[in-house]
């Protein structure tokens, strides 16, 4: 029982560097967002949905919630956090339509997530039923976060590219739910083994569309690039000329 206990703790730990890194791997797509001072065509999906099941597994591990599992309360709330801040940045570089929407949802994600804890410390008496009602939404909410790149997957489909599913996203994605539905075989826990283990399948489908359409991604943006290249060269220098002289008009 020890020896199992220590290996449950060692795959919390390992799960916590992973979904941390997980929660990370999306920092060269904000700073690319953050440089272009655009959001272009990233959805904020994603990371809404991440949000949301952050703050729903915070509550899930704390002790009176579901004892010994204070592994996941820390793990999402240091994803809550990166999560807040990716969010920030959306909302900065969106345009004006996609930005109140996302705004909206935000607020209605804290709210629902507020009257979910209040409504469940005061009405739910017991670890166990707590247990039950908050898992079997934490089911929901992290099959929503895992399946949330299936818009983004269909454009992959349709477009031929994987220009806009970070490979990242989908491989820590994949060796997160791998970890944590490990985790939860050891001390048996279905509210983390169903969801991860659905995610972990979700993450591997991404990756395989990213082995089939890596190649023509590579051959779609260098021919946008020889086209943007081909124009420039089109510009005559007459044109150069007069485009000058109108800069200093």
């Amino acid at each position: 029982m020890a020896s199992h206990d220590f290996a449950r703790s060692v795959l919390g730990v390992i799960g916590n560097v992973i979904s941390i890194i997980l929660f990370l791997s999306t920092v060269p797509t904000f700073y690319k967002i953050w440089k272009k001072k655009s959001v272009e065509q990233y959805s904020p999906v994603p990371y809404l949905v991440t949000f949301v099941n952050c703050g729903l597994w915070i509550f899930y591990g704390l002790p009176f919630v579901h004892p010994h599992s204070l592994l996941v309360t820390t793990t999402n709330g240091a994803g809550i956090v990166i999560e807040s801040v990716y969010l920030l940045l959306f909302i900065i570089y969106s345009d004006s339509k996609k930005r109140i929407r996302v705004i909206l949802v935000l607020i209605m994600e804290i709210i629902f997530l507020g009257v979910l804890f209040a409504l469940t410390l005061t009405l739910a008496h017991g670890t166990k039923l707590r247990s039950a009602i908050i898992g079997s939404i934490c089911i929901a909410g992290n099959i929503m976060m895992y399946a949330s790149p299936l818009s983004v997957m269909k454009m992959v489909i349709k477009t031929k590219s994987v220009e806009y599913m970070p490979f990242l996203l989908s491989l820590f994605c994949f060796a997160n739910g791998v970890c944590w539905f490990s985790y939860g075989l050891i001390r048996f826990d279905p509210f983390v083994v169903a969801p991860n283990g659905i995610g972990a399948l979700f993450a591997l489908a991404q990756l395989v569309l990213y082995a089939i359409f890596y190649k023509s991604t590579q051959r779609i943006m260098a021919e946008r690039q020889a086209k943007g290249e081909l124009n420039l060269g089109n510009v005559t220098p007459s044109s150069r000329s007069n485009n000058s002289q109108l800069e200093f008009v």
